[in-house]
C-alpha cells in the first residue's frame, strides 16, 4: 500500500522554497500493546483520576493543567493560556545553516520523517539533495507543528531528503556527567581487538538482517492464547562462564564461528493443551 502523506510544508534557504509532502519515516501501529484488564472477568477497565485531597473522582470538564513550582504548590494554566503559548504552526521549515554531515552527533537524534517533492517542487528538490550529496553537508533549520517549534536536519540519502527531528541541547546529557575511569590499553589487546573488528566488519549496515524475535515471541504467544491453548514457560538456558582474562576473551572470540554469538535467556513458548473445545 502506497504511503499517505501527513502534512505539506515548504522548506525554504535563501530565496528558493521547495514544496514538499511529509512522510512519517516509522511505524508505530508495528508495536505491541497490551490493554488493562480485570483479572476475575476479563473486561477492559476506564482510567479515572481522582483528587487526592477531597477523594472524589474528577470528570474531565472538571480538570486544569498546573506546574509544580515548589513542593505540592502549583499555578494553574487555562486552555486559553496554554493555546496563546503555543507556536503558531508555519508550515515551513527554514534552513539556517549548513554543516557537515559527521559534525551531528546522532545522540540528538529524534523522529525522521521522509520528504517528497509537492506540485511544482520536482526541480528544486532534485538540486537541493544532489548538492548536499557533493558537498557531504545538511542543511539545519527551525520548523513550528503542533505548537512547538522543532530544530530540524535535512540530510541527502541516496534517492531522496530525510527531515530528521533534533533534540535540543538541554535535553541531550552531557557524557561528561558519567564517571568512565581511564584504563590504558595494551599493545597486544589493541591488535586483537583490531582483528576482531575486521573479523565482523561488513561494508554495509542492513537493518534486514535483524529481527525482532521478542516480537515474535510475544506473537506466537497471542496466537496459541486466541487460539485456547495454554503455554509455559521454559527454564532459562545456563548462562556461559565467565572469561575474566580480556586477552583469553579476545582469543576466544576470534575462534568463534562467524554469526556465532551467546544464547539469550529467554522463556520458550511451548504448547500446552486446548482448553477451548471444538464447536461442531
Amino acid at each position: 500500500m502506497a504511503a499517505r502523506s501527513i502534512a505539506s510544508l515548504t522548506i525554504s534557504f535563501g530565496l528558493v522554497s521547495i514544496p514538499v509532502k511529509l512522510f512519517s519515516a516509522t511505524e508505530a501501529s508495528k508495536a505491541i500493546s497490551f490493554n488493562l484488564l480485570h483479572k476475575t472477568c476479563g473486561s477492559r477497565l476506564k482510567q479515572q483520576y481522582i483528587c487526592i485531597k477531597e477523594d472524589v473522582i474528577v470528570p474531565r470538564d472538571e480538570m486544569t493543567k498546573g506546574y509544580e513550582f515548589a513542593k505540592d504548590q502549583y499555578v494553574m494554566f487555562s486552555t486559553e493560556e496554554l493555546k496563546a503559548m503555543e507556536e503558531a504552526g508555519t508550515h515551513a521549515a527554514d534552513i539556517t545553516e549548513f554543516v557537515p554531515l559527521e559534525k551531528v552527533d546522532p545522540v540528538y537524534f529524534d523522529k525522521a520523517y521522509y520528504l517528497a517533492p509537492d506540485k511544482g517542487g520536482a526541480k528544486p528538490y532534485a538540486l537541493l539533495q544532489q548538492a548536499l550529496l557533493e558537498s557531504n553537508r545538511c542543511a539545519i533549520g527551525r520548523w513550528a507543528a503542533r505548537g512547538k517549534q522543532y530544530i530540524v536536519m535535512i540530510r541527502p540519502v541516496a534517492n531522496g531528503l530525510v527531515m530528521q527531528q533534533l533534540l535540543y541541547s538541554d535535553e541531550v546529557r552531557s557524557i561528561n556527567e558519567i564517571d568512565i575511569p581511564k584504563i590504558e590499553v595494551k599493545e597486544t589487546e589493541l591488535k586483537l581487538a583490531h582483528k576482531l573488528i575486521d573479523q565482523q566488519s561488513s561494508d554495509k549496515f542492513n537493518p534486514a538482517d535483524y529481527k525482532d524475535e521478542v516480537r515474535a515471541r510475544i506473537e506466537k504467544a497471542i496466537e496459541k492464547k486466541v487460539e485456547g491453548q495454554e503455554i509455559t514457560l521454559a527454564d532459562e538456558p545456563a548462562g556461559e562462564a565467565k572469561v575474566v582474562d580480556l586477552m583469553e576473551a579476545l582469543r576466544a572470540s576470534l575462534e568463534r564461528k562467524p554469526g556465532e554469538r551467546k544464547p539469550a535467556k529467554r522463556a520458550e513458548v511451548t504448547e500446552i493443551s486446548s482448553r477451548r473445545k471444538k464447536k461442531s
